[in-house]
């Protein structure tokens, strides 16, 4: 099983532009709030969201194509390099999500955009975001224009969740790191 010291290792040997590793921490940290939501083990969950960018800073055209064979190589479970692709699903590649590993990372690799997005836009960043604040930016397609709602709200299907309730998990799930992930507010 992966480990979150393992994939630190392998992410951060392939991955050095700063909003790259912010965008895998926050990830990471949703990640393992999905894990509890599931009942599953939480520091595999974070390594594997950790982890799920691999490939994207030197091969950004290729996302996921140089992901497989080398971290396979590097001893990674086919099962977690599995997770990983899957987060393509429909945009990379055709590895559909099958687990709610899985499905969590497909979902929340875009959402935690919006979520970074709406808190940057808040005097205390994400330690007093709601629920209620983060809906009305994601209802507005021309807020964080590039996070793909549709994805969103499809990997939230998969889950058999409503957007609401799985935002709640990943902005719970991020707050305590706000100062981690460069969301503590203006006064940081």
């Amino acid at each position: 099983m992966l480990t979150l010291e393992r994939a630190k290792e392998l992410n951060d040997s392939q991955v050095s532009e700063r909003h790259l590793i912010i965008h895998a921490k926050n990830v990471m940290y949703a990640m393992g709030a999905m894990a509890e939501r599931f009942g599953e083990d939480r520091e595999h969950w974070m390594a594997v969201g950790y982890l799920h960018d691999y490939d994207y800073e030197k091969y950004p055209d290729e996302h996921l194509l140089h992901t497989e064979k080398e971290l396979l190589a590097a001893g990674v479970d086919p099962s977690d390099v599995r997770a990983i692709l899957s987060h393509g699903y429909g945009h990379c590649n055709d590895v559909k999500p099958e687990t709610n590993m899985e499905k969590s990372l497909y979902t929340v690799d875009e959402l935690t955009g919006i979520i970074q997005a709406c808190a940057r836009m808040r005097p205390n960043g994400i330690t007093d975001l709601e629920v209620k604040s983060f809906m009305k930016k994601f209802k507005d397609r021309k807020f964080a224009a590039k996070c793909d709602r549709d994805l969103i709200t499809g990997g939230c299907e998969m889950l058999g969740m409503d957007v609401s309730e799985v935002a709640r998990i990943c902005i719970d799930g991020m707050k305590p790191y706000a100062a981690d992930i460069g969301l503590s507010g203006t006064g940081e």
